[in-house]
């Protein structure tokens, strides 16, 4: 289905506030959000980087190989939790972000890690508006994707319990397509979908299916950093964390003093910055405190400080349900 946005309604963005790099995006032109599921698109160059750090034992192949490549050099230990993260449009595997997310989880003996390089696909080649119109209509195909290389490993004796998929921006909803897929083939759902401020331009006002949702594994969760501007506002996951105000813009994140100027760069700032407050997470045990409220203006004035408490960031023990708020400012964290 094609839709065509124009400033994503322009007067609900302006009235929302909320700047950044979307309405740098969107004012500039029209783009066209084509989720289309009928033209068989082929993902060939998508890479899979597979991580031992246990046994400083790493591997490479691209995507259509990658299952027998793993399992053939590789006796898999079933009883280790799998990390399996897709980041986001204009990703690289030797990009920051997933040199994060490699560092967080190089020092957890019991995890295999495997981070996903789709950047064949999702490149800012064409420049920006062209290229990130490829990215979103990408989307369905590299998820699904995904969701077959997992259903591989199962079938290769990897137990779906085991398995937690991390995404980041365009890759949190590539997810939806993933865990969709997976249960298609498997009828088992993964342990964990974790979205790290999952993208809101194309798919914010999109139908549910091309979402990241409740549903497409055993525990959704989503991270919101950028809400309303690269980050979407919907709540659809089992839980949905907002960090810091309104999960809009994250205190380190400045627009500059001449207005206008600025505003891109403080929208990719807090955008990245789940990324940021996820891996810190993976070495807090007791995480980051997170209150179950109704609104952020609630939470503020205190009036949730009696309410279900639980822990936000990879140590979620996964028992909650609803919107929750976090402040980082407790933890001297910006």
């Amino acid at each position: 289905m094609n839709c065509y946005l124009f400033c994503f309604v322009l007067s609900a963005v302006l009235a929302s506030g909320y700047g950044g790099a979307f309405k740098a995006l969107l004012y500039s032109d029209w783009i066209t959000c084509d989720h289309d599921k009928t033209l068989d698109y082929g993902i060939s160059e998508t890479q899979i980087f597979f991580y031992d750090f246990k046994n400083n034992f790493n591997l490479t192949f691209p995507i259509d190989s990658a299952v027998e490549g793993i399992t053939s050099s590789y006796n898999l230990d079933v009883t280790r939790k799998l990390v399996f993260f897709v980041p986001g449009y204009k990703s690289h595997i030797n990009k920051n972000t997933e040199d994060l997310l490699r560092q967080a989880f190089s020092t957890l003996p019991d995890i295999y890690l495997i981070i996903v390089d789709h950047s064949a696909y999702t490149s800012s080649k064409g420049g920006k508006i062209a290229s990130y119109e490829r990215s979103v209509k990408m989307a369905y195909y590299i998820g699904t994707a995904l969701g077959k290389f997992l259903a591989g490993l199962h079938a290769k004796g990897f137990p779906s319990n085991k398995i937690h998929c991390i995404g980041h921006s365009l890759g949190s909803q590539m997810l939806g397509y993933t865990g969709t897929k997976y249960f298609e083939l498997t009828n088992e759902k993964v342990w964990r979908i974790t979205g790290l401020d999952p993208a809101g331009p194309c798919f914010a006002n999109s139908f549910i299916e091309d979402q990241i949702r409740s549903g497409v594994a055993q525990y959704v969760e989503v991270y919101h950093c950028n809400a309303g501007g690269l980050g979407t506002t919907a709540v659809l996951a089992d839980i949905d964390f907002f960090f810091n105000k309104k999960g809009n813009k994250q205190p380190s994140c400045h627009e500059g003093y001449i207005p206008g100027k600025g505003e891109s760069d403080a929208a990719k700032c807090s955008h990245k910055a789940c990324v940021r407050y996820y891996s810190m997470s993976v070495h807090l045990q007791n995480g980051f405190l997170a209150w179950a409220c109704d609104s952020y203006d609630h939470y503020h004035d205190g009036k949730c400080a009696a309410n279900e408490v639980t822990i936000a960031g990879y140590n979620n023990p996964g028992n909650a349900t609803g919107v929750f708020y976090v402040s980082t400012e407790m933890y001297g964290i910006e």
